[in-house]
């Protein structure tokens, strides 16, 4: 099959608003959706990064080039801010080329975003 173009989903959620914690929890985010998925590093295209409001340590940008994701855009931006919503969530959707069919790369939800999509396996 010719590798596509595809898309994945991921969040996850801060305890608390520190630098660290954004790095900590952005890099397990970024990792484990890389390894569920069987990707490397060459087969990254772009992510995108949004961050509810109350998030002002880091950028979550920042969690990825320290674990060496340096030469792929990146990009950061404000989630809406919805009443209701998942407070201190960082969100990412990373563009990647790949020969699987979507149906089964699987989407990562961690911490307190997995109530984001409970129609997902663990």
């Amino acid at each position: 099959m010719t590798p596509l173009l595809r898309a994945l989903r991921g969040a996850t959620t801060l305890d608390d608003d520190t630098r660290d914690q954004v790095l900590a929890r952005t890099a397990e985010l970024v990792t484990t959706m890389m390894e569920r998925n069987g990707l490397a590093h060459e087969d990254l295209v772009s992510l995108i990064f949004t961050a509810t409001r109350d998030i002002h340590s880091e950028f979550p940008a920042a969690a990825a080039r320290s674990i060496g994701i340096s030469d792929v855009p990146l990009l950061c931006a404000q989630e809406l801010d919805v009443n209701g919503a998942v407070v201190r969530c960082i969100r990412v959707l990373m563009h990647l080329v790949t020969d699987k069919p979507a149906s089964e790369l699987r989407h990562v939800y961690l911490h307190g975003a997995q109530m984001l999509r409970l129609d997902l396996p663990r």
